[in-house]
């Protein structure tokens, strides 16, 4: 890397440097993140596909690390149930949860060569571009303002008429633009079976499993509330024009937790351990004013204020702040942005990003939202099967009651083995539903009726089941539960970390800058480095106990037993991220080093695994060790 990159990158510290050049510090950060094993383009050799990026190994331990914080942070935290679902789904599901007719991004193209764009990012790049004019009035950069942070929710015709109102063309050839846009489904369509008969997706999140499973996990949970389900998974969005590299992928991985609760009760007990925190925070309203930006507010008290819309929600904010700063990102660089009002999804009660600045601008790593009852509703009324919980009432109550009897003996006579899924689809009635099948039966004496479960209809006839309203005394509500989602978008915040953690130092000699990653010891690829002072028997017996000490610890670490001088070895490890490394320097003790301070200290050849391993599981830190061995 020469000396124009390697001063790119010192510009981590330095927010202006990056801001005027972040073009070519995306370009330096790539060259390390290749060359130290960290990702790769897809399929390069056949000169790659856009928005296809692998991990290396480097890159594959980040991930498993973060990964393994985050069961930390969430799952084992709040005792979550984890799950593992399909990610081949059939066109049914995504047609109840909407997703075939609303995933859509508005589309533009090339009326020349025929290259497709997604429309709102070419008018959020021409407003970027022009309010860098430094002769602009303050009106019109008001005006791209207030453009800026609606424009990804303009209809088509909206667009549309900006693109043609700024004479936006397409970008690199400046050819014209096909109008108006059209919308584009980001699925990845396919068949299932041999025949080609069944729609299928490949999901675009991991939501729509665990959602059509809830009944299972109610039961797993003790049919009480609130409970939470988690899933790690990958997801399939088939981007339009990806040009974000790392920020934008077709191919990702998601790690979602679907928080279920009584919408009558979205108070959390651990709220109050997260309560105090102070991070900055971008209410709606205050987005609305010009010139505004986010501020450090105290979380209790948006939670008491209403600006966030409960403690459920409060409390999975604070843990999702604690868990990036954790990570390694610059708690000044990170921010959460309420969802505007033209921005909610029409079923939110509630919504926050999790936004990390970087190179590209204000990202959106992880989405905190209060979904309501929307996910469950939609797909009880499609699959006709009741998706609801209980709760116990204080009081026995008289209630108007919808009761749906099934007569089983005509049941089983007249569908066999089909039985219970008839049932279910019977009882997952709502009562408009219910109703009119009455109303049917009485004047007809039957009724076709739709099982979804089963993937046809069915006739019903008035001695198969009994339909009527009764008042009756109940001491339990029968209810959809609401839900809180926090979504992690893994690949995006390990790359916000990347840029977070890179920093350039002088060698020792000053002749050069060396990179640095400052990754947590806990997300490191590699914990340690261990290598002889010199090639000698003795040396090299002493650095293979050592490896064999910290094999049996789980910690991953790399022997270097290279000729190289121990400076090339510490700068070598350095730009890799490991925060120790341990020289054998004697037959009895050891030398540990700190990466950032640079710091040493002495112990012997029989602790030093046991200190690695202490500070790279997070049990003590660099200041704990030296303390005790220094004091």
């Amino acid at each position: 890397m020469n000396s124009t990159e390697q001063s790119l990158l010192h510009a981590n510290s330095e927010k202006s440097a990056v801001e005027k050049e972040p073009e070519a510090f995306r370009k330096a950060l790539a060259i390390i993140l290749k060359e130290r094993s960290f990702s790769y383009p897809s399929f390069d050799i056949y000169k790659g596909v856009t928005g296809l990026l692998d991990y290396g190994p480097s890159g594959r331990l980040v991930e498993l690390n973060v990964l393994s914080l985050w069961r930390k942070y969430f799952v084992n935290e709040e005792d979550m149930l984890e799950v593992g679902c399909t990610a081949l789904t059939p066109e049914i599901v995504f047609n109840a949860s909407g997703h075939v007719k609303k995933f859509t991004d508005l589309m533009v193209k090339d009326v020349i060569n025929g290259k497709n764009h997604r429309a709102d990012h070419l008018v959020k790049g021409y407003c970027e571009r022009l309010k860098k004019d430094v002769t602009i009035s303050a009106e019109k950069a008001a005006e791209l303002d207030n453009l800026l942070s609606v424009v990804e929710n303009l209809s088509a015709e909206e667009l549309g008429a900006k693109i043609q109102e700024y004479g936006i063309t397409a970008p690199d050839t400046n050819n014209p633009l096909s109008h108006p846009p059209r919308p584009f489904n980001l699925m990845f369509q396919t068949s299932i079976g041999s025949s080609g008969s069944t729609n299928g997706y490949l999901r675009p999140e991991t939501a729509q499993g665990i959602f059509v499973n809830f009944n299972e996990y109610y039961k797993d949970s003790g049919e009480k509330l609130p409970f939470a389900v988690a899933q790690v998974g990958r997801v399939f969005r088939n981007e339009i024009s990806p040009r974000q590299g790392p920020i934008r992928a077709r191919e990702f991985l998601l790690a979602e937790i679907e928080h279920f609760v009584d919408p009558e009760n979205k108070s959390h007990p651990k709220f109050p351990d997260v309560e105090s925190l102070e991070f900055l925070m971008f209410p709606r309203e205050e987005q609305e004013k010009s010139g505004q930006s986010a501020k450090k507010l105290c979380l209790g008290e948006a939670v008491a204020k209403g600006t966030v819309n409960s403690e459920t929600l409060g409390y999975f904010i604070g843990r999702v702040y604690l868990f990036l700063v954790c990570l390694g990102i610059d708690k000044e660089r990170l921010r959460f942005r309420q969802h505007k009002a033209n921005e909610m999804a029409h079923y939110a009660a509630d919504c926050w990003d999790a936004e990390i600045e970087c190179s590209y601008g204000w990202i959106e790593c992880v989405g905190i939202a209060d979904r309501s009852a929307y996910d469950l509703l939609a797909h009880s009324r499609i699959s006709k099967v009741a998706l609801k919980a209980e709760a116990k009432l204080a009081e026995p109550i008289q209630v108007e009651e919808l009761v749906i009897t099934p007569v089983m003996r005509e049941m089983g006579l007249a569908f066999k083995g089909d039985q219970k899924n008839v049932v279910e689809a019977l009882q997952a009635l709502n009562e408009e539903e219910a109703m009119k099948m009455k109303g049917t039966l009485e004047s007809k004496g039957e009724v076709e009726f739709e099982v979804c479960t089963l993937g046809k209809k069915v006739t019903i006839n008035k001695d198969m089941v009994s339909i009527l309203k009764k008042r009756t005394l109940v001491s339990t509500r029968v209810f959809t539960p609401s839900v809180v989602e926090p979504s992690f978008g893994i690949g995006r915040i390990m790359y916000c970390m990347y840029e977070h953690c890179i920093s350039t130092r002088p060698s020792k000699a000053g002749d050069q800058q060396l990179n640095v990653f400052r990754f947590p010891p806990l997300v490191a690829p590699i914990k340690c480095t261990v290598f002889p002072l010199v090639q000698n028997q003795q040396f090299e017996e002493a650095t293979k106990l050592i490896s064999k000490q910290l094999k049996s610890d789980g910690i991953k670490h790399k022997i270097d037993v290279s000729g190289k001088s121990i400076g090339k070895k510490y700068a070598r490890a350095d730009e890799l991220g490991v925060p120790f490394a341990i020289t054998v320097d004697s037959e009895t003790s050891v030398t540990i080093r700190e990466r950032d301070s640079r710091d040493q200290v002495r112990v012997s050849l029989k602790e030093a695994a046991s200190v690695v391993t202490s500070m790279a599981e997070g049990k003590k830190t660099w200041q704990d060790v030296c303390a005790r061995l220094n004091g």
